[in-house]
């Protein structure tokens, strides 16, 4: 019985290990995200930073380019730099 347990949970451990991964390797699109999700998803942007980016895409329409994320209020090329390959468009 013992050696069930230990195996069970090794496998939880394996494959909540390899969602943790699947989750980490997918890309944000800031075209389409929700602030809560840009939020999650990008380092260093919070709630107010992801709102921000919203309300730029809503008055500004879509981005061009990731780049174009530093045209928005609090967003600098080192915030780009460090999410730039969570981003999609």
């Amino acid at each position: 019985m013992k050696l069930f347990h230990t195996l069970f949970f090794t496998l939880i451990l394996l494959f909540s290990a390899s969602a943790m991964s699947a989750q980490s390797a997918a890309r944000i699109n800031i075209n389409t995200a929700s602030a809560e999700q840009i939020a999650t998803a990008m380092t260093g942007v919070g709630e107010s930073k992801a709102k921000a980016i919203v309300k730029y895409r809503q008055t500004n329409g879509k981005f061009k380019s990731v780049q174009d994320l530093e045209n928005v209020d609090g967003i600098g090329a080192k915030t780009v730099e460090k999410n730039k390959d969570k981003i999609t468009l």
